[in-house]
């Protein structure tokens, strides 16, 4: 438990100007004090990094100290009304401090312990004036790195304390000194995730990037918090916690509070999608997405105005420890007015007597009201102010805005022409692959087609790549688990088929691919290998030129199966013309043996003879090849021949004639 008596800081005179009056808060890099500025005559805080943290007790360079004063600078310059503000830094034996704004409030933290969970309107309107701080300072191109509700501060409104959040003045702290912290820690310990797990954004996990897009996904995880009464993750270790931003989407308030409306689970959606590129592009394209939610949820309390993004993407981390003080529930705290002179003001101007300003309040009402001219002048002055603030009211809702153009599925050029002719500004995004959308044209806009946006405001588009295709890798020859390395590489599935007997590639070796290598296909598609079996265990024999029925033998006991088709040929009759596989080639039991098998020479019609002269005959059957034999008497006329006429024989057949 923390006491302020064995503090030795109380007291202490820091530079001559700032006397410790009391401790405020400890956390893990600094204490926080009240302090005495003697100069100026004002309360304001001091942040003192804790003797663990100094350069000397961790051994860090001598940069430590350029950069805490740098950081220092840098924040001293933001001034915003919703931006806790630097006024000096130095060092107090050794240890670096800042001298800050004293605020008087409570942190979010407390406020979601008393109450835990904000109904929308008080949620909307908190998270407005949070974002409106962050928004100033990546307009600097700072970073906060650690948006929570510890670093937020919540004053109390003068109508009714904490039970009106809609109107009390929010401010966000810590932004600057941890950044200095962090970047010698760096030096010490390599890249440390300095922000807090419960609001960390997936890619400080992942690679320690930060840009304003970091914070807006911190702040879309407290709007859930404050929606929702809980984070959306926990775990037993931090690192637990942190994964799941990378791994999971944060889910929809509403499946924890039905009632909320869909317009605020968008809005949680869209600040906390995991890819950056998806979410606003700083603090302000969230603002003005948050105050639409609020005017299409019919709320009137905005209060704080559209603040446009500047693009830089400086990084910067802040530490989690609060200033906070009670609260006087009388009156809005002072820290609600920008912090130049707003506490000395008042000392230098003497304020009339509360009797006197009422006696001319009502000298004032009596002339005015006594004559027709100045009750006219009255009604007047109403209704001009009543114009006025329905104008300024339909401006602040409606007039400031348009609708988003549908730019979706157009070219890049198009777009860009509609965009121009709309007065809109174009941005882009990390192009991405999609099956049915040209390359080079539009596949998503942020704001949506229709949707409410800022006249001249910017309109962020994603250009398609075209569908996603590459070949099929070459992996015929190599080993299955190699070429399952190349094809999951290459976004593909792997399917193995059934493998077979190969006699040039050993056991395991992929044959075949299917599809083919070389094909060109999508991500994910399943390729199925064909691997070796090796050399099959049965050697074919020769078996050209022998007789059929001898190919048969042969072939049934090796335990494979002929298969014969016939063909004309020259050779004789049921001859072995070919066979398929070759001689020698592998094969297993009952393999199939395709025989290609002789049917003989082609036969010919035997002509008619009978009725002719015996030479003439003779002579006409030899001169188609017939060998020809002569019965009886060779000179008289053919009675009868064998084969018949007619009949179908094999080329140079023997025929016989007989002659009479």
């Amino acid at each position: 438990m923390d006491t302020q008596v064995a503090d030795t800081l109380l007291g202490s005179l820091l530079d001559g100007r700032y006397r410790i009056r009391g401790r405020v808060a400890r956390g893990g890099m600094a204490t926080v004090y009240t302090a005495t500025d003697e100069r100026l005559e004002r309360t304001v805080a001091v942040k003192i990094i804790h003797p663990t943290q100094a350069p000397e007790a961790r051994g860090r360079t001598a940069g430590f100290m350029a950069r805490f004063t740098d950081e220092a600078k840098t924040i001293a310059r933001l001034t915003h009304p919703n931006v806790v503000a630097v006024y000096d830094q130095g060092t107090h034996g050794g240890l670096p401090y800042l001298v800050m704004e004293y605020v008087r409030g409570r942190t979010l933290r407390d406020v979601l312990a008393e109450r835990r969970r904000l109904n929308p309107d008080e949620a909307l309107a908190i998270m407005e004036q949070m974002l409106a701080a962050i928004a100033a300072a990546h307009r600097a191109g700072l970073v906060h790195r650690d948006v929570k509700p510890e670093n937020v501060l919540v004053a109390e409104a003068p109508t009714g304390g904490v039970a009106n959040l809609v109107d009390s003045v929010v401010k966000v702290a810590d932004f600057g000194l941890a950044r200095a912290v962090e970047a010698s820690a760096e030096e010490e310990d390599g890249n440390q995730l300095m922000a807090t797990v419960a609001y960390v954004a997936p890619e400080l996990v992942t690679d320690g990037h930060a840009d304003p897009r970091t914070d807006v996904y911190s702040a879309g995880i407290v709007l859930f918090e404050m929606l929702t009464g809980r984070v959306p993750y926990d775990g037993d270790r931090p690192v637990d916690v942190a994964w799941q931003h990378v791994d999971r989407d944060v889910p929809a308030p509403s499946t924890l509070v039905p009632a909320l409306p869909k317009a605020l689970d968008d809005l949680v959606a869209r600040a906390t999608r995991r890819d950056p590129g998806a979410r606003p592009t700083d603090a302000g394209a969230l603002l003005a997405e948050v105050q639409v939610a609020r005017d299409d949820l019919g709320n009137p309390n905005t209060h704080t105005a559209v603040l446009r993004p500047v693009g830089d993407e400086t990084s910067a981390v802040a530490q989690p420890t609060m200033v906070v003080a009670a609260v006087h529930p009388a009156a809005r705290p002072a820290w609600a007015r920008l912090p130049e002179g707003g506490q000395q003001r008042p000392r230098r101007r003497r304020a009339a007597p509360e009797s006197d300003l009422g006696a001319r309040f009502a000298a004032l009402r009596t002339r005015l009201m006594g004559s027709q001219r100045g009750r006219l002048s009255i009604a007047a002055a109403v209704v001009a102010l009543g114009l006025l603030a329905a104008l300024g009211g339909w401006w602040v809702g409606v007039g400031r805005y348009t609708v988003a153009p549908e730019l979706v599925s157009l070219s890049k050029a198009e777009a860009q022409a509609q965009a121009d002719r709309a007065g809109f500004t174009l941005v882009y995004a990390e192009p991405r692959y999609d099956e049915k959308t040209p390359r080079d044209s539009v596949v998503a806009q942020d704001p949506v087609s229709a949707a409410k946006i800022l006249k001249g405001g910017t309109i962020t588009l994603t250009l398609s790549l075209g569908p996603e295709r590459f070949p099929v890798p070459d992996v015929v020859g190599k080993e299955f688990e190699l070429a399952e390395v190349d094809l999951t590489g290459a976004k593909l599935l792997v399917v193995k088929g059934t493998p077979r007997y190969d006699d040039n590639l050993p056991a395991g070796v992929v044959l075949e691919t299917n599809p083919k290598v070389g094909a060109e296909v999508k991500p994910g598609t399943k390729i199925t290998l064909i691997l070796s079996k090796g050399r099959a265990p049965i050697s074919v024999p020769n078996l050209l030129g022998k007789n059929v029925n001898e190919a048969r033998a042969t072939l049934a006991q090796l335990g494979l199966v002929p298969v014969e088709t016939y063909k004309d040929s020259d050779k004789p009759k049921d001859e072995i013309l070919g066979q398929s596989p070759a001689n020698g080639a592998g094969v297993e039991k009952g393999a199939q043996v395709r025989l290609e098998v002789s049917k003989g020479p082609a036969q010919v019609i035997m002509p008619r003879v009978v009725d002719l002269p015996c030479p003439q005959a003779k002579q006409q059957l030899e001169s188609q090849g017939f060998p020809v034999t002569v019965q009886f008497n060779p000179n008289g006329i053919v009675r009868f021949q064998n084969p018949p006429e007619n009949s179908p024989v094999p080329p140079a057949t023997p025929v016989t004639i007989g002659c009479l």
